[in-house]
């Protein structure tokens, strides 16, 4: 193994860059491994990340995150961790198709995954890039004021997520993903007072249009705006899992305050944690993860960097 680093994280989403940003400049020896799959990167381009008042596309956002990260001294690799370990010396294993890695602090930053509507790979990345489909109504309802909005769903996540809709256009569909609309009373109640119409499935999107989508429905071919797959997600909790971390009832790492999990020298962040899905909130959940380990770290040895030489900091200043 090559020597330990102070902290691998796991995830190139918003929540581990921003640690990664936080933790480079802490001056701490680090590796970031990244799939390349972060949810940030499906973003055509986000109207409520403070900052960019026209916008800014997630991918372009991630680029420049990594830049600014990589400007501190972070290292960013691309692959897919598959295992770790924890030994009995405290340090963690960890295995990225490139041998074994050595750490003294992990923080997964590994996000969830949307479960996706039925409908062909591309036709989906198209209309994502178009938005027709979109996943988050926190990020982007208002982008759909006064148009035609499906949700794709049942039960509480497509009633609740067509029922926020319902504050952006009185033109809200709610559509069963197979059969029959799962539904209580309770829920068709809700539904009818805010005037949400419902329709059975099974549900497949067939095509999309420069400004619409057509979804096949029990009652034939329907065209929207915008459609919202509200089928839920699928956290990727695996790793911690390997080292017994803790889950809470909603299959999220629990955490502390501090985004400390079960396991000494675990941390975690974003959307891997339980709160809301979105990226200023991961970001800030990155900076404390971040912090967290800083000082954690520094409790067992207080100092984690000799000063700079001379040499060292008319290097820095230059590239500054």
């Amino acid at each position: 193994m090559e020597k330990p680093l102070d902290c691998l994280i796991i995830g190139g989403g918003p929540a581990g860059l921003t640690a990664a940003i936080y933790l480079a400049r802490f001056r701490l020896d680090i590796l970031v491994i990244d799939a390349g799959d972060s949810r940030a990167s499906w973003i055509p381009c986000s109207h409520n990340h403070a900052g960019y008042p026209d916008g800014i596309n997630g991918k372009e956002l991630l680029r420049l995150m990594r830049e600014q990260a990589q400007k501190y001294g972070a290292k960013i690799e691309t692959g897919r961790v598959t295992r770790l370990e924890k030994g009995e010396d405290g340090l963690f294993s960890a295995d990225w198709g490139c041998g074994a890695q050595a750490t003294r602090s992990v923080l997964l930053a590994t996000g969830i995954t949307n479960r996706r509507p039925l409908m062909d790979p591309e036709l989906h990345d198209d209309a994502m890039a178009r938005g027709l489909i979109r996943y988050c109504p926190i990020c982007d309802g208002y982008e759909v004021t006064d148009k035609r909005v499906g949700v794709i769903g049942s039960g509480t996540n497509g009633v609740g997520e067509a029922i926020f809709l319902r504050s952006y256009t009185c033109d809200v569909t709610l559509i069963a993903p197979d059969r029959a609309l799962d539904l209580t009373a309770e829920e068709n109640e809700r539904l009818k007072a805010a005037g949400v119409t419902t329709i059975d499935g099974p549900a497949e999107a067939v095509g999309v249009t420069e400004n619409c989508i057509t979804v096949d429905t029990a009652a034939g071919l329907m065209t929207f705006d915008s459609v919202y797959p509200a089928l839920g997600s699928d956290t990727h909790t695996q790793l911690g899992e390997m080292v017994g971390a803790q889950l809470a009832e909603d299959g999220c790492f629990l955490c502390d305050t501090k985004m400390r999990t079960s396991v000494e020298g675990l941390y975690a962040a974003g959307d891997v944690v339980h709160g809301l899905d979105q990226i200023s909130h991961a970001m800030g959940e990155g900076g404390q993860a971040a912090t967290t380990i800083r000082n954690d770290l520094a409790e067992a040895s207080p100092i984690l960097r000799e000063p700079m030489s001379e040499a060292q900091l008319e290097h820095a200043e230059e590239g500054s």
